[in-house]
């Protein structure tokens, strides 16, 4: 499973969509960051930090076919980039990323994802 963070906003328009194209930085790149379940902690922080509104979308990797890269980032770690746009059906889970009190996201119990 691999997961994106975005914003609620943007979710909600890909569903009216049926496609999800990516967000702003996705967009730039040209390809739509993702994160493993080992990843996604220190990209929240790094690229979310203090953000409200987030939700994470898991995604089974096994679906997306070629499009999907493992390509080389942060630390020298794996990232999983996908070179196409998500379809909405491919999406296994949503999930809200909420903020405690100390402003750090709270991620929610993934058991259910797989």
């Amino acid at each position: 499973m691999i997961f994106k963070i975005c914003s609620k906003a943007i979710w909600e328009n890909a569903v009216q969509q049926g496609v999800f194209a990516g967000a702003g930085i996705d967009l730039q790149d040209g390809y739509i960051h993702f994160s493993t379940s080992k990843q996604m902690r220190e990209t929240a922080a790094r690229h979310f930090a203090g953000q409200s509104n987030l939700l994470l979308i898991a995604v089974d990797e096994t679906t997306l076919g070629d499009d999907l890269k493992w390509e080389v980032s942060r630390g020298g770690d794996l990232f999983p980039h996908l070179y196409n746009e998500l379809q909405v059906a491919d999406v296994n889970g949503v999930y809200p990323l909420t903020l405690n009190e100390q402003g750090v996201h709270e991620f929610p119990d993934l058991s259910d994802a797989n």
